[in-house]
């Protein structure tokens, strides 16, 4: 739970982000990394901070409690 730097951004959906910006996670549970890992962050072990396939897109964190670069996750999903 809390703050967490979000890294290894692949797609369009974190454009304008910047590599290492902070997001906010509510809960301890994470994905594994796999082939659909959009974004890792990192808490003992790396871990899927989003997800993607196709047009599905999943966040870990909580992008509507992550401030502006939440906004800017959101802003850009609205746009794809």
């Amino acid at each position: 739970m809390g703050w967490n730097q979000i890294t290894t951004l692949r797609t369009p959906l974190f454009n304008q982000i910047d590599e290492g910006a902070y997001i906010y996670y509510i809960h301890s549970y994470y994905p594994e990394l796999c082939d659909d890992t959009i974004a890792t962050s990192h808490y003992i072990n790396a871990f899927s901070g989003a997800l993607g396939r196709d047009n599905f897109f999943g966040t870990q964190f909580h992008p509507e409690k992550s401030g502006g670069v939440g906004a800017q996750i959101l802003k850009n999903f609205l746009e794809l």
